[in-house]
């Protein structure tokens, strides 16, 4: 992964490369970036398929449009906002009306939403005609942080989520931090949870940034979310450089989302965000490591006061929720023929991955845990 300026962007622009076994992807993260070089270069003279939801283009249609004018010619997809995009559903008739407006190996789709619409961005550009050029444009602090770096792909199944997918770069990631202004505070909220699991397993500068610019951070100022925004960006590039198809040290980005995964399922994927949800997960993961040797006590107590500064919204599950998050663990993606891999924190910048715990001890922790998700932050 490398960072290089450029002397005729804005100040506060950021740029970043990662290398990834289809080539380079280019990374542009600043306000403002409508008619930055690397986006015309991309869009211009080509087909390119804009996919975004009804919402975001009614909020944000005169940045999408200075974003989208360099393309040749121009056409527009749509997609339900949140998870529901995510689903062979609403991929198949995607897919047929790019057929139909004359798409072919050379066009470009050009994903512009949350962490979802870029997930199904990436699932249907890395599919079509056995794959095109894509460009992420993600809006949310999740997509900026996460989801839209990095290749990972895929729409969801009833039995699980991310379970049909593929591993398809883009070519590159513009991160408009404007987009971040109209978040909610629970939208912050929820991306934050990211950018702190990775400060967590990758980043001690970056945990202690956020620690420090919290208030800042949670009332959307610019200047404090786009130095997060690239520092949780260099870290996930630094990672996934080294492990592109999640075969070893990438595992540690699931810090958190395997029982965070199972909490949206049996949730039916509302009720609690994405990273509202990883945080419980997270929470759960230090739950199931606490009083082993390796395990640090001061590091666990400081993850638990900067996720507890969040103020999530209690979790809507109890003790009598346990079987079914349990089967819903069992079908992971992540699963092997011996059972879960789970990411165990041990200490700040260092974990364990620990395969095929014993199923009653896993439960009988989660009835526990489940009965109040926070008892071990009063410890």
């Amino acid at each position: 992964m490398t960072e290089t300026g450029d002397a005729a962007a804005r100040p506060s622009a950021v740029r970043l490369t990662l290398r990834q076994p289809q080539g380079e992807t280019s990374l542009l993260f600043g306000a403002g970036l409508a008619g930055a070089p690397e986006l015309a270069a991309a869009l211009a003279g080509r087909t390119v398929f804009a996919l975004s939801t009804q919402d975001l283009r009614a909020l944000h249609g005169e940045r999408i449009a200075g974003l989208l004018a360099p393309a040749g010619r121009l056409v527009e997809l749509e997609a339900p906002d949140g998870e529901a995009a995510k689903s062979l559903e609403v991929a198949l008739p995607l897919w047929r009306q790019m057929l139909a407006s004359g798409g072919k190996r050379d066009s470009l789709l050009v994903a512009i939403g949350g962490g979802s619409l870029t997930d199904l961005g990436g699932f249907l550009a890395g599919t079509f005609l056995r794959g095109i050029d894509l460009v992420q444009v993600p809006t949310t602090l999740l997509a900026m942080v996460d989801a839209a770096i990095g290749g990972k792909t895929a729409v969801d199944l009833p039995e699980g989520k991310n379970t049909v997918g593929v591993f398809y770069h883009p070519a590159l990631v513009v991160a408009d931090t404007d987009f971040l202004a109209t978040l909610p505070a629970g939208e912050l909220r929820s991306g934050l949870v990211e950018a702190i699991k990775m400060a967590a397993m990758l980043g001690p500068e970056l945990l202690a940034r956020i620690e420090e610019d919290l208030p800042a951070l949670l009332a959307g100022s610019s200047k404090a979310l786009l130095q997060v925004v690239a520092g949780a960006a260099a870290a996930k590039c630094w990672v996934v450089e080294r492990d592109p198809t999640e075969e070893g040290p990438r595992k540690v980005l699931n810090f958190g989302h395997t029982l965070g995964h199972a909490i949206e399922g049996v949730l039916g994927y509302s009720g609690l965000r994405h990273g509202e949800a990883v945080a419980y997960g997270m929470l759960f993961a230090m739950r199931l490591q606490e009083g082993r040797p390796e395990a640090d006590p001061g590091f666990f107590a400081r993850l638990h006061r900067l996720l507890s500064r969040l103020e999530l919204p209690p979790l809507p599950l109890g003790p009598g929720d346990a079987p079914a998050l349990l089967a819903f663990m069992a079908r992971d993606k992540k699963a092997g023929e011996a059972g879960l891999t789970w990411v165990m924190p041990t200490r700040l910048g260092e974990h364990q991955l620990r395969q095929g715990l014993p199923p009653g001890e896993v439960a009988a922790v989660l009835k526990r845990f489940l009965a109040d998700p926070w008892a071990a932050a009063r410890v």
